[in-house]
């Protein structure tokens, strides 16, 4: 790792898609850098495989310009981030307590946000250089039934993505989101396998997604490869909602 390599912050890095796009970016010579908040054991293994971690709750402003500051102090800049940190959770809406809302939106949208603001702020925004991919979801596109507050977080990380764009398009700073679908992480490990089959029919590649073929998708808006491409939402599902 050095100065000379491009540097990428991936929110959430440790485990499921943040760990797939870890890899994506590693293998293309970055210097990789991942926060993770409770998956310990998942970001000692990503240490020991050459990751930079750090302990990060995006929801406290201190602990994400702590990790900001000692990531251009160790590498220069900030080249890309990747908001992929969140959580999810299946409840019936006349149950969803204000507290789970903000929770849910702290941590999804809020957090996103923050992290976005400071890493603009300290590292692209003078270079007039840099790009942010923030992780959405299919239900913050077409909504889902018993994930209102989930769907709401989601959806307002599509709007960020699109404002932003425009804001910060002059200064060459690219902001675009990817949507992904049902993909084989621990979000739909406790569902049945009929359950599985029936998601399956409901997608018209009749599969379900891995991460790795989320992370190619982020890796590419990253990449030289679109340099023209910004307040784009790319959805990876397979053409379950197309």
């Amino acid at each position: 790792m050095s100065f000379l390599s491009k540097t990428v912050l991936i929110t959430g890095g440790a485990k499921g898609i943040g760990k797939a796009v870890a890899k994506a970016f590693k293998r293309e010579g970055y210097n990789v850098c991942i926060t993770y908040n409770s998956s310990m054991a998942a970001a000692y293994e990503m240490s020991q495989a050459g990751y930079t971690i750090y302990k990060v709750d995006i929801t406290n402003e201190t602990e994400v310009l702590s990790c900001i500051d000692d990531i251009i102090t160790r590498f220069g800049k900030i080249d890309c981030l990747v908001n992929n940190a969140g959580i999810a959770e299946t409840r019936m809406f006349t149950s969803i307590t204000e507290e789970r809302l903000r929770h849910m939106l702290d941590t999804n949208l809020i957090g996103a946000f923050n992290v976005t603001r400071d890493v603009i702020n300290k590292s692209m925004l003078a270079r007039k250089s840099g790009c942010v991919i923030n992780i959405s979801s299919i239900w913050g596109r077409v909504g889902g039934s018993c994930e209102v507050h989930y769907s709401a977080s989601k959806a307002g990380l599509i709007g960020l993505t699109k404002a932003l764009a425009k804001e910060m398009g002059p200064s060459n700073i690219r902001i675009n989101a990817v949507a992904p679908g049902v993909i084989k992480t621990d979000m739909i490990k406790n569902l049945a396998p009929d359950e599985i089959d029936q998601l399956k029919e409901e997608i018209p590649l009749r599969r379900i997604g891995t991460p790795e073929e989320v992370a190619d998708v982020v890796y590419f808006l990253a990449s030289d490869s679109s340099q023209y491409i910004t307040g784009e939402v790319i959805t990876v599902d397979g053409g379950m909602y197309t």
